[in-house]
């Protein structure tokens, strides 16, 4: 079974970047589609982006498009998200998975947190 490690969180102030990386076991990595998902206080868990198993294609939600980029590395067995122009309501705790259905079990997340 695949294990997702996220990292890269923390506190910053709005406008501010962070990038996240995601370090998968398992040698299927390279075959699958990879998405960031974030789940805010109080809410549900929201598909934020993805990256097509090659990486040659990326998809955002409406909301990051434009701040953040999603990118791989498949070498290194690992996903990550480059979080530009925070704002407040990008505070949540950040996941990756599979796309579009979350195969594995997820891991801990990374918390972000953007202060106004």
């Amino acid at each position: 079974q695949v294990q997702l490690v996220e990292s890269g969180g923390g506190l910053r102030e709005a406008g501010g970047s962070l990038t996240l990386s995601c370090a998968a076991s398992g040698r299927t990595f390279g075959t699958y589609n990879m998405g960031w998902y974030r789940q805010a206080p109080g809410k549900e868990r929201e598909f934020v982006a993805a990256i097509s198993w090659s990486g040659g294609r990326t998809y955002y939600t409406d909301s990051v498009k434009g701040r953040f980029t999603i990118s791989r590395d498949n070498a290194k067995i690992t996903v990550y998200l480059e979080m530009n122009s925070l704002k407040p309501e990008d505070t949540a705790i950040y996941y990756c998975n599979t796309h579009p259905s979350p195969v594995f079990t997820w891991g801990q997340g990374t918390q972000v947190t953007v202060s106004s």
